[in-house]
Formats: C-alpha cells, structure tokens, sequence
C-alpha cells in the first residue's frame, strides 16, 4: 500500500510525496495518525539547525494522535481501532539514566520524529511500547495537545510547584501557556510574561493574567503581586536572553528557576543573585509515561481548553506552507496537519 508523507530533505524545504509501508514486525503496531501538531523543534528542523542529528530526508513530526490499524506479532492489550498517542522516546535499557529509572534521560535516547522517522505520513510503525492509549470520547484534534502537554507536567513537577504559590511563567507560547494551566491546576497563582499581543490576549480568553515585558516593569509588578517577596517559581520559556534576565529577576529568597526553553547559544545569567538569594535552577527535559497519562486526563476533562490552542488545522498536502506561516510568525499559537482525510478523523 502506498500512501503519502512529507519529509524534511534540507533547510527550508519539505516535500509531500508517496511512501510504501511495511507490515508491523514483531513487538510493534502501524498507526493511521489523524492529527499531529508542528512544535518549535520541528521548526528548528525546518531551518535546518539540527541537520548534524537529523538524517535528511527524512519524516518528522512527534506531537499526534490517531488510530491502530494492525499490530505485530506478540503485541497484546491494543486493537486495531484503538485511539492512541505515541509517546516519542525510545531507549537502551542499559545506560546509567536508565539503570537509575530515568529513561527519557537516555544516553543514547531515539527520539521519534526526531532521530528516527516520524508522524507526518498517513501510515506509522512505532514500538508498541510507546502506545499510551486515549479515551475514545476525547476528540483526536485535542489529543494532538498530550504530547506539549506531557511537556508541561514534567516541567510544573520538576519545579515542585504547589499550591499557593506565585508562579511566573516568561514566555506565552504553545509550552508557556501550556504551563501556566498546568500550574494553576496545582493551585498555583500565575502571571505570564510574553511580547505577542495575539498571545496575550489569548492568555487572558483563558482567565490567564499577561504582562508585556516592553511596556511593564515585570519585576515591580511582580513585587507589587507578592507584598515585595518575588515569586516562588519561574519558568523560562522564550529562549531569549532578556528571559532568562527576568526569570531571575522575579524571584524570591529561595525561589527556583525551571530552564524550560532550549537556548540556541550560552547566555549570560546573573549568578551574584543565585549566592545572595539561594535561588535553585533546575533543567527540565521531555517526560516519563506517568506524565504523559496524566496529560491525556487533563486535555481529556477540559483543563487544556485544547479548542482553544489551535489556531489552523491544515491538509497533510499543505504541510510545508504550514510550517513557513509559523516561520513568520504572526497571530498563531498551534497549527495542526490532519493526515486523515477521512470524515471520521475528529470522531
């Protein structure tokens, strides 16, 4: 059976075109992905900054959702016709991370759709291990969220954010927001920090209270919202360097420093204020399959208003148009690329 893909071939270029698929071997199933999102690895991709990893041409693409079509010899516990998402990560089993139980840390981790093909094609065979199953009343378009979902939980818990406490979250895109939700599930009180006033907006439509970093003192602000205390978290998400100036900023004595985004180049931090502040930085990378399930159960309830997320959904054929509009910017949060034609791929 032939069916289409798009593959990544050098910088700033995709191109859609047939690919022939192969019977699930054992211990793995074929999927037919219904939506799979475009996050900001993908675009990094797109631009070609990660060509000494990724091995063009290649298909890309991690963040989906979609159905089991067949499975492989050995795989029990999952049917063709299953919704599931795939959690992108597979590892050795034998490095010193995965001895320790932290396998998403794996010294020689294949992460799917980056390191090995991905999800923008109309047939996949993954590992049956990286199935996590979905509820079948949970739209496919929303569960195309879990995977920066999972993303977000990982980040909130490596934070040990909790109740009560004041978060600041510098950077409103797709993860930002991403994490304030989640934040402000743990009973957290959260301010975003970010320049789009398409994202700010958006911000607020979600009961989300949004600073401009020009026009706003985020620091004052910041001690004004804590009685002159600072915040107890802060998350740095916009890869920029005035980010991570703020992040530190904001902080109160003890408060911790999530490092959420990936900096393309070493940056300056004001470490005096680590010393006199006993301020915590912590690194926060991917996500373990606890995250990913909790994930799914808060886009499934509506704590992830996903609806409201997705800015454009887009045809598998437009997939390359798609991924220049984010390049440009402008007033988009997440684009979808449905790979399933078909009338049943929102069911």
């Amino acid at each position: 059976m032939t069916t289409l893909a798009v593959r990544y071939t050098a910088a700033r270029t995709l191109e859609a075109g047939p690919s022939a698929n192969r019977p699930p071997g054992p211990g793995e199933v074929e999927l037919a992905p219904a939506y799979v999102g475009i996050c900001g690895t993908d675009v990094h991709i797109f631009h070609g900054d990660m060509d000494g990893r990724v091995a063009a041409p290649t298909v890309i693409g991690h963040e989906m959702s979609g159905r089991i079509v067949r499975t492989g010899p050995g795989v029990e516990g999952c049917a063709p016709g299953d919704h599931v998402t795939v959690m992108p990560l597979r590892w050795d089993g034998t490095c010193t991370a995965c001895r320790a139980g932290r396998q998403h840390l794996c010294q020689q981790l294949d992460f799917i759709g980056i390191d090995s093909p991905g999800a923008l094609q109309q047939r996949w065979t993954v590992p049956a291990s990286t199935l996590v199953p979905l509820p079948a009343t949970l739209p496919l378009d929303h569960a195309a969220l879990v995977e920066p979902t999972a993303v977000a939980v990982h980040d909130v818990g490596r934070a040990e954010v909790r109740a009560d406490e004041r978060v600041v979250v510098v950077g409103g895109g797709p993860v930002g927001i991403l994490i304030a939700l989640v934040a402000r599930s743990r009973g957290a009180l959260v301010r975003v920090v970010e320049l789009s006033p398409f994202r700010r907006a958006l911000a607020a439509s979600m009961d989300l209270t949004c600073w401009d970093p020009v026009a706003d003192d985020v620091p004052e602000l910041v001690r004004d919202w804590t009685g002159g205390a600072g915040a107890d978290v802060s998350f740095e998400v916009s890869g920029a360097a005035a980010g991570v100036t703020t992040a530190v900023d904001v902080l109160a004595a003890r408060g911790r420093l999530c490092l959420v985004a990936i900096h393309p180049k070493p940056r300056e931090v004001g470490l005096h204020a680590f010393f006199w502040r006993e301020l915590t930085l912590v690194g926060a990378r991917l996500y373990d399959r606890g995250d990913f399930e909790h994930a799914v159960s808060l886009v499934a309830d509506g704590t992830i208003p996903a609806e409201r997320l997705i800015s454009r959904v887009v045809p598998l054929a437009d997939a390359p148009a798609a991924f220049t509009a984010l390049e440009d910017g402008g007033d988009v949060m997440k684009i979808l690329v449905r790979c399933d034609d078909s009338s049943e791929a929102t069911s």
